[in-house]
C-alpha cells in the first residue's frame, strides 16, 4: 500500500470504526451454519411428480391426434399407391416388366450422357421417350381399376418395347452421328 493511505488510515482510525456489529450477530451466523450442516447430512427426500388431470389429458389426446393422422396418411397411402401385383395377373409379363424397365433405365442413362456434347438433340430424344413414358404411367394407373388386367398388362409391356426400341434408334443415330463426325476430322487431317 502507498505511504500516504497508511498514514491516512491510522490517523483517522477511530473514524473508520464508529460502527460495530451486534454482539449476537456471530451467535445467528453459527446457528445458521450448524443448521446449513444438519440439512446437508440427512438424505433429501424425493418429492413425488403429480401431474394434473388437465395436463394427462392433454397428452393423451395428443398421442390420439398424432395415431389418427398417422393412421390416415397410412390409408391414404395404400389407397393412392393402388399397385397391382403383376405376377398375380401374368408371372411372365411381370419378368418382361421388370427386365424392360431395368434395359430402359439403363439407356436413358447412355442417352443423358450426350447431354453434354448436345443438348439440344438430347431435349428433342427425352421429350419423346416422356410422352412414352406418360402413356405408361397412364396405363399403369388404368390397370388398378381395369375389368381386363392382362390386355393393360399386355399394352404396358409392348409401350416398353416401343421405348427400348426408340432409344436404341437414338443411340444408334447418335452413334452415327459421332462415327461421320470422326471421320471428317479424319479426313481433314489427312488433307
Amino acid at each position: 500500500m502507498s505511504k500516504r493511505l497508511e498514514d491516512f488510515i491510522s490517523n483517522n482510525k477511530e473514524e473508520f470504526d464508529d460502527l460495530e456489529p451486534r454482539a449476537d450477530i456471530w451467535n445467528n451466523i453459527s446457528k445458521e451454519l450448524d443448521a446449513w450442516d444438519e440439512e446437508q447430512k440427512l438424505p433429501k427426500k424425493r418429492e413425488a411428480k403429480t401431474f394434473s388431470l388437465g395436463f394427462v389429458l392433454r397428452v393423451a389426446a395428443m398421442i390420439v391426434v398424432v395415431m389418427g393422422i398417422g393412421f390416415g396418411v397410412y390409408i391414404q397411402s395404400q389407397k393412392s399407391s393402388g399397385e397391382v401385383d403383376l405376377a398375380a395377373i401374368n408371372p411372365t409379363y411381370a419378368k418382361q416388366q421388370v427386365q424392360y424397365a431395368s434395359l430402359i433405365a439403363t439407356k436413358r442413362i447412355e442417352l443423358k450422357a450426350i447431354a453434354k456434347f448436345d443438348p439440344e438433340l438430347y431435349k428433342e430424344f427425352s421429350a419423346e421417350i416422356t410422352k412414352m413414358q406418360a402413356t405408361y404411367i397412364k396405363l399403369n394407373t388404368d390397370l388398378a381399376t381395369s375389368p381386363n388386367k392382362e390386355r393393360v398388362l399386355r399394352a404396358m409391356i409392348r409401350n416398353l418395347q416401343i421405348q427400348t426400341e426408340v432409344l436404341n434408334q437414338q443411340l444408334s443415330v447418335i452413334e452415327q452421328f459421332n462415327q461421320s463426325k470422326k471421320d471428317q476430322q479424319n479426313e481433314n487431317q489427312d488433307i
